[in-house]
């Protein structure tokens, strides 16, 4: 009996298009499998701020605070430039509505900032924002590594029926969504130039 190794295993699956790289993982062509978001080598789209952007919000993971009503949801991912490589201590700067689609512009309620891990791992607590008039749900972030561009963008939410009907929606900004226990996990991974 003959024994391949595995790297020549691989190199024999990628050439006859039976297996695909998926991060670390590897799946038999054809089969659904989960992308990062987006592919590397194209950056995240960039979006418009908004007029609720408030500059210096504190230092949280936690944008949920206690009585607060809303689903919960924990967001989560990388933060990558366009060859795939992680950007370590990313500044993540996010705001948004509450579950009746009011900011708070007086102060830093579900507003905060975090920095990504050395991996360019990422996660935030805080609440499904609700819509406000014109506007399907969204979730506001800037990310900007130590030798990146600013990236100024939206993340939106799968199957709302809002998102037909708003102009600055676009699907390529989609968290992949699951149900977790008794809210949500949020998952995107942003590439930046």
């Amino acid at each position: 009996m003959t024994y391949m190794k595995r790297r020549t295993l691989l190199t024999a699956g990628f050439a006859a298009g039976l297996l695909l790289p998926t991060g670390s993982l590897f799946v038999a062509a054809g089969q659904a499998r989960a992308e990062v978001t987006p592919a590397c080598g194209a950056a995240t789209p960039e979006q418009t701020e908004g007029p609720y952007f408030t500059p210096n919000a504190p230092l949280k993971t936690d944008l949920h605070e206690p009585g607060m009503k809303g689903e919960q949801l924990r967001m989560a991912g990388r933060v990558l430039d366009s060859h795939c490589r992680p950007v370590s201590r990313a500044l993540l700067e996010v705001w948004q509505a509450d579950a009746d689609g009011v900011y708070d512009n007086r102060g830093y309620r579900l507003r905060g900032h975090v920095f990504a891990d050395e991996a360019g791992g990422w996660m935030i607590d805080t609440i499904r924002p609700g819509r406000y008039p014109g506007r399907t749900p969204h979730i506001h972030v800037k990310v900007k590594g130590p030798t990146t561009r600013l990236l100024t963008t939206q993340l939106y939410f799968p199957n709302d029926p809002g998102n037909a009907r708003d102009g600055i929606y676009d699907p390529r900004l989609l968290l992949q969504l699951e149900q977790r226990g008794e809210g949500l996990l949020g998952r995107y991974d942003f590439v930046l130039s």
